[in-house]
């Protein structure tokens, strides 16, 4: 199944935009699958119809879901207790009954990546579009498995023959039992899951989209999204200029606001793949106002971008990592060499990398950043370096 992901900032039209391309798609003849995360129904107010935890059927090949963070996160604490239940017996902590049960921060999160993989891996739908929350919170979701996943390989690495044998002297000593098989097992688990939802964002048929009203703050935003979807190995597919005014006249108060309309757009043209939707003049509602959008299809290509190892030992003696960041600011830049993995801050941005392999064996000797493109050469380390004869 190919796989949009559509974002931008708030206010900017990105559910109305995410709805009009899925209906363009089904019409199109792709079975599509609209997935939405909103708490309120502001997805259902655009189509026409109310979605919700169960999918329903829009109209012929587009279905709309919106999951229910409440449900699932009872489900989960359910299970959590009756694994946990010799645990919990031995502190003598009393069970939770569903009817008290809230999700805590992160449910929601947590409930829409899962639904994000459960669509995905789904064999009903040719296309996945997901209307992502505004972008700041987008980026965070998106960045949460990595992250999630690297909290649980240093809390509870899957090296588990050292804890097993361990187990019963650590026992003994603390005098409360130690963590017990189950355990491990629930972090395979979440660590399987997680590592799914990140096959899903890196997977060659994914593409980003973003949504954004042209104008100052705008444009602001288009900026920060690119650097923070950069760090993630993204770039957008296309970037959708939304409610662009027509061209007044000029002793209209509407010149003003269309000329910076014009001015952002021509700054936008340089950069990326700009698609215009014209003001409609009024809130889309229903699916006649949605196909009246224009809304451009879903892409046939990737949005990820590579971030090569250049090797020039001969010339240079040093190999040289190629992370583009388009947007990027020299001063705000920092780079942490922690082990076998790289910390890159970038504005707003942070992000923790695994080094590969052949670098894993160097040491950093120096970085630049050169037209949107951070260089972090690395000279081999004389002892751990191959050595040739």
């Amino acid at each position: 199944m190919r796989t949009l992901l559509i974002t931008g900032p708030g206010g900017s039209g990105r559910t109305t935009l995410a709805a009009a391309t899925a209906v363009a798609a089904a019409r199109a003849g792709d079975r599509t699958l609209l997935l939405s995360g909103d708490r309120t129904d502001s997805l259902g107010a655009v189509l026409g119809v109310a979605t919700g935890p169960a999918p329903v059927e829009v109209r012929d090949g587009l279905t709309a879901w919106r999951p229910d963070a409440t449900t699932g996160f009872r489900d989960d604490l359910a299970g959590f207790q009756e694994r946990a239940s010799s645990v919990l017996d031995l502190l003598g902590a009393s069970r939770l009954d569903p009817e008290e049960v809230t999700p805590l921060p992160g449910a929601e999160e947590l409930t829409f990546l899962r639904a994000l993989r459960d669509a995905a891996l789904s064999e009903r739908h040719d296309l996945l579009v997901v209307d992502l929350p505004p972008t700041p919170q987008a980026l965070a979701l998106l960045a949460l498995p990595e992250e999630l996943r690297r909290y649980l390989r240093r809390l509870l690495p899957p090296e588990r023959q050292a804890a097993r044998a361990l187990r019963p002297m650590l026992g003994r000593l603390a005098g409360v039992p130690m963590p017990s098989e189950w355990l491990y097992e629930t972090t395979a688990r979440w660590d399987l899951e997680l590592a799914a939802v990140e096959a899903v964002v890196a997977d060659a048929r994914t593409a980003v989209r973003l949504v954004a009203e042209p104008g100052p703050a705008g444009a602001d935003a288009v900026r920060d999204a690119t650097l923070g979807l950069a760090l993630r190995g993204l770039r957008p597919d296309r970037l959708v200029a939304n409610r662009v005014l027509p061209d007044p006249p000029a002793d209209s108060w509407l010149a003003g606001p269309a000329a910076q309309q014009r001015k952002t757009l021509e700054g936008w043209r340089e950069s990326y793949q700009v698609v215009e939707i014209a003001h409609p003049g009024r809130d889309p509602r229903g699916l006649d106002d949605l196909e009246g959008l224009g809304a451009p299809g879903a892409p046939e290509t990737s949005s990820r971008v590579e971030w090569p190892v250049v090797d020039r030992l001969a010339e240079d003696g040093v190999l040289v990592w190629h992370v583009p960041l388009p947007g990027a600011i020299r001063d705000e830049l920092d780079l942490i060499r922690r082990g076998d993995e790289l910390v890159v801050s970038a504005g707003q941005f942070r992000r923790i990398v695994p080094l590969p392999s052949a670098l894993r064996r160097c040491t950093v000797a120096g970085a630049a950043l050169r037209d949107g493109v951070l260089c972090v050469r690395f000279a081999p380390d004389p002892e751990l370096w191959p050595q040739t004869r």
